[in-house]
């Protein structure tokens, strides 16, 4: 009993050594943005956000006024 509990610690270990040995592999195989790559995509990321947000208030405020005109 205590053998096949050992070979089980000893499988998941090989595991996930084997798994990390993989994510390190793949890591080395990414192209990182450079600054000015990150700077930009950040940029548009907030933009697209708050561009977002503004297009939600306002179909909000749309839909208040429609609603509040129907009901009363």
């Amino acid at each position: 009993m205590a053998a096949q509990k050992d070979n089980v610690k000893t499988a998941e270990k090989g595991k996930t050594s084997k798994f990390l040995t993989g994510v390190k592999a793949e890591m080395r195989k990414v192209i990182w943005p450079t600054k000015k790559e990150l700077t930009n995509y950040t940029g548009v990321v907030i933009m697209m956000s708050v561009l977002a947000a503004a297009l939600v208030g306002v179909l909000d405020v749309l839909i208040n006024g429609l609603l509040s005109f129907i009901i009363g």
